[in-house]
């Protein structure tokens, strides 16, 4: 690149570019830049070394202090610089001063008092200078320099340069042979350079994945531990964190390096940094908690699985799974997040998060767990009991779902896991709430999980029975056997009460009442609405404990209340659409799961009382205000790991926000709630949420069929229409009298429900649409217009099909046209060939006749023909001989000059030519044998 250094008008270029950008051209600003145009002029045409170096200092000076010196020396300084950098390596001083001037002139300055909207300076001369990829080239040569400084400000450039330009200084390292080969360089360099470089490579590494690839290369993985290492581990201070940070970027979304780090240093070094030193264990500082908080989430991305259609990433997550359970991970993370209660709240978090990942669907890890003690003897005990205390006693509810998520993680796909700690669920009326909390006592997980789910009523305390109750859905989830046993468990009856006990589920359900309550309520406010999760959570438990089992919807509708609770919670204005959502999902597992035959317990017991109550309209559109509510929405999708805290975070990563913030309301029909909180992701977790959505069309279809075909409330026996044996005719008559009556009524309600159907039908033809209470209608009509509606649909479907098909079908009909023309024009040309053909042939066949028959006297005389050809031949041979004649004669010629030439010089001619037509003779000879 040819950089052209010339005088510029630097009036123009101040009232031009500085007054466009800045609004600034008056008398300071065009003495600055008439100050900036001397000292370039005197750094590219100065003689003396000194008056150089001098202008060199005094443009640094103010290039680093005002915005207007830096606009002025972008719009003429690079040229300068940069010819500097490149023809004047052996003047150190004049290297490092222009490396001091880039750096000033790529560092943003204090914009306070100037408007939002004016461009930056700093980031205009940025986009100047990576602009052209060789001067990133130059740049990165300068690494090789033996001067200290020149290496460290050209670290610090490429830095500044990044971070303004980012994806033009990637694209340049790339282009440029061993550009990231000497950036690696670096880090075995002295410490402050080597700070430089790995923070440089840090925020290259961040999304390049192509540059990612290299650095692992180049030995990138060796290179971070041994400076961890020699940091001092966990116990470091930031330049573990960048460390950390940098191993963290290399291996997040990357299967192969992953599989390089396992092949070539191993999963061993970063394991070790979690490992705590003897007295140090009770310290945690501020770093060293961001330290270990970049390790974990290393040991996350290594656990993270990608997509079930993802085939390579699952085995890799299950290989990454192996090899840190045979490196001995588990124990380092159970003493972080279960024992070391001294262990900030955000470590003991995160630990267990990579708990949960590491024994997620992995049949080893699974049985290890349950093999794991906490503490030692004689006080030890499992470790999943000891994670169930921390879900139960936490005040921290990121720790509370951090717990939870590992024992989600243990009962997901694990049958077995689910029913060892199902078959410990036993009631223990001499467990007291100190017992619970005393971690010295041994206590079965079940019974743990029981009295906790059942003890809060008289406590008034249902934050605990809800964390209870969400551990018990995982037990219960896809499992039929586990959710009959748990079924089968009688409590003693709370209260006043005829029978002596009461099934979990009633008691579960008694809960959920007692959350909606108006003293609860009144309490909650003061709380801070724990309505927001309570109901939700139990709501989840019986959905998920209904599914798929009739047994538990007979049990659940064996108490009339249960219905009418729920159609009252259905119906109240002052609940949320998320919960509407989830008590009509409730009552619709009643419908499709119900398999009794007990007439005031079936499918359309429920279905009627939802038309009579709600009416279909309100009840169907629960579930599109829940489908559409923003909680729903955003747990549909699986939600990414966070990135570990940077240097810019690392001062809030083990401060309040920890917990995410709650001062965000939204608005969902239910009043002013807070919809991002933490429980409430924990309730609509991705799995939960797709299981609504598929189960809401079976609901749906059920209620409709059960309106479509009611069922007959009576039954005529015709015994009951003929007089019985010794029955007077005065009670034969009185018996027909109300059977006769019985059928009017039924008739009469009928009638009024058939009236009601047509007034709203005509309503909703009228509007168009039902109003989304289903005030005025009992709901039927809604069926009807669904179902011709669906109908309709299904033949606008398969008319298009047919349309579509016919398009299809006239297409090929049209091909097959033109292969058809296409075949009749071929037959064409090969009849008209073949005609062509027959009358060659009978021409052909005349002529043969006719020389047969003697008529041929016209043909030539043969000998006649033959005697010209051999004329004509004989002389052609003449003239051939002629011209060899004179050929003959012309090297005679020069034969005899040779001669002539040759005995003049002394030669005897004679003696030279002896010989030579024996031997031409010889040749004829053999040419002649040879032919």
């Amino acid at each position: 690149m040819e950089f052209k250094i010339g005088r510029i008008n630097l009036n123009a270029v101040a009232q031009g570019v500085g007054g466009l950008v800045f609004g600034n051209d008056d008398q300071t600003a065009a003495k600055e830049d008439r100050y900036v145009e001397r000292c370039l002029d005197r750094i590219s045409n100065g003689v003396l070394a000194e008056d150089r170096h001098a202008a060199m200092t005094e443009l640094q000076s103010i290039v680093a202090e005002s915005h207007q010196a830096q606009l002025a020396f972008g719009a003429m300084g690079f040229p300068v610089i940069m010819s500097v950098l490149k023809e004047e390596r052996a003047d150190v001083e004049m290297v490092r001063g222009a490396l001091e001037i880039l750096i000033g002139a790529l560092t943003p300055l204090d914009s306070a008092g100037r408007l939002k909207n004016e461009l930056q300076p700093s980031l205009m001369n940025s986009d100047l200078l990576s602009r052209e990829s060789d001067n990133i080239s130059l740049l990165l040569s300068l690494l090789s320099e033996d001067d200290f400084y020149v290496r460290y400000y050209t670290l610090q450039l490429l830095t500044s340069l990044l971070t303004n330009s980012p994806h033009r200084l990637q694209e340049a390292i790339l282009a440029t042979p061993r550009g990231l080969t000497r950036l690696m360089d670096m880090l075995m360099d002295r410490e402050v350079i080597r700070n430089e470089a790995l923070l440089l490579l840090t925020y290259l590494t961040r999304e390049a994945e192509e540059i990612q690839k290299i650095v692992v290369f180049e030995g990138g993985f060796e290179k971070i531990f041994a400076i961890v290492k020699e940091e001092g581990g966990s116990e470091g201070g930031v330049v573990v964190q960048d460390c950390i940070e940098l191993l963290n970027n290399l291996l997040r979304n990357n299967t192969s390096n992953q599989i390089l780090l396992r092949e070539t240093v191993g999963i061993e070094p970063l394991i070790s940094i979690l490992k705590l030193r003897k007295g140090s264990a009770y310290n945690f500082t501020q770093q060293k908690t961001v330290n270990l908080l970049s390790v974990l989430e290393a040991i996350r991305l290594l656990l993270v699985g990608g997509a079930e259609a993802d085939a390579a990433k699952d085995v890799n997550r299950v290989t990454n799974q192996t090899f840190l359970a045979q490196n001995k991970v588990l124990d380092s993370l159970l003493m972080l997040g279960v024992e070391s209660r001294w262990a900030p709240v955000a470590v003991r978090s995160l630990a267990l998060h990579c708990i949960g990942d590491l024994i997620a669907r992995h049949p080893q890890n699974l049985d290890a767990i349950v093999r794991k003690l906490i503490g030692e003897e004689p006080h030890a005990e499992p470790a999943l009991n000891a994670i169930l205390r921390i879900i139960l006693q936490t005040s921290d509810i990121q720790e509370s779902i951090a717990a939870d998520y590992v024992l989600k993680c243990f009962c997901e796909r694990n049958p077995d896991g689910q029913a060892i700690l199902t078959s410990t669920v036993n009631p223990q009326s001499s467990i007291s709430a100190h017992d619970v909390l005393d971690k010295d006592v041994h206590i079965p997980f079940g019974s743990m999980l029981l009295h906790s789910l059942t003890v809060c009523e008289s406590e008034n305390d249902l934050e605990i029975c809800c964390r209870a109750a969400n551990v018990l859905s995982h037990l219960l989830k896809d499992n039929l056997q586990c959710k009959e046993r748990v079924l089968q468990i009688e409590l003693e009856a709370s209260g006043p009460s005829l029978v002596a006990s009461e099934p979990l589920l009633h008691r579960v359900v008694k809960y959920l009442a007692i959350s909606s309550s108006t003293k609860n309520i009144e309490v909650e406010q003061e709380m801070g609405s724990q309505d927001l999760y309570m109901k939700p959570i139990i709501l989840r438990l019986l959905i998920i404990w209904l599914a798929d089992s009739p047994s538990v919807v007979r049990c659940f509708l064996s108490s009339p209340a249960h219905l009418t609770y729920l159609i009252e919670l259905l119906s109240s204005p002052t609940t949320s659409i998320f919960i509407h959502g989830l008590a009509a999902t409730l009552l619709g597992e009643c419908v499709i799961y119900n398999k009794g035959g007990d007439g005031s317990r079936d499918a359309f017991m429920v279905v009627d009382a939802i038309s009579q109550r709600i009416g279909l309209t309100a009840y169907f559109h629960k579930f599109e205000a829940m489908r559409k509510s923003p909680i729903f929405a955003s747990s549909g999708s699986k939600r990414q790991l966070s990135k570990p805290p940077s240097r810019s975070t690392s001062s809030e990563a083990v401060g309040p926000s920890d917990i995410p913030d709650e001062d965000q309301n939204g608005d969902d029909g239910g009043g002013s709630l807070k919809l991002d909180h933490p429980l409430l992701h924990l309730v609509f977790d991705p799995a939960f949420v797709n299981f609504v959505k598929h189960l809401e069309p079976s609901i749906r279809e059920s209620v409709v069929d059960l309106f479509s075909h009611p069922k007959n409330n009576v039954s005529i026996v015709p015994a009951m229409l003929e007089q019985k044996n010794g029955e007077n005719d005065k009670d034969y008559i009185a018996r027909l009298r109300l059977f006769v009556e019985k059928q009017c009524n039924e008739i009469q309600d009928l009638l009024g429900r058939n009236a009601a159907l047509a007034e709203d039908l005509a309503k909703t033809s009228g509007r168009g649409e039902m109003s989304a209470d289903g005030s005025g209608s009992s709901g039927r009509d809604r069926v009807q217009v669904e179902s011709l509606r669906r109908e309709l649909m299904e033949s606008r479907q398969r008319l298009e099909n047919l349309v579509v098909e016919k398009t299809k079908l006239e297409s090929e009909a049209s091909t097959y046209k033109q292969m058809v023309g296409k075949i009749e024009s071929d037959l064409k040309s090969l009849s008209d060939a073949y005609n062509s053909l027959e009358q060659a042939n009978f021409c052909l066949e005349a002529e043969t006749k006719a020389l047969r028959s003697g008529k041929g006297n016209d043909l030539p005389d043969l000998e006649a023909v033959r005697a010209d050809a051999r004329e004509e031949a004989q002389k052609d041979s003449e003239a051939e001989l002629n011209d060899l004649l004179v050929c003959l004669g012309q090297e005679q010629s020069k034969v005899e000059r040779l001669s002539a030439r040759l005995m003049e010089l002394g030669e005897d001619v004679d003696s030279l030519l002896e010989g030579i037509g024996d031997e031409a003779e010889a040749g004829l000879l053999e040419e002649e044998e040879e032919g």
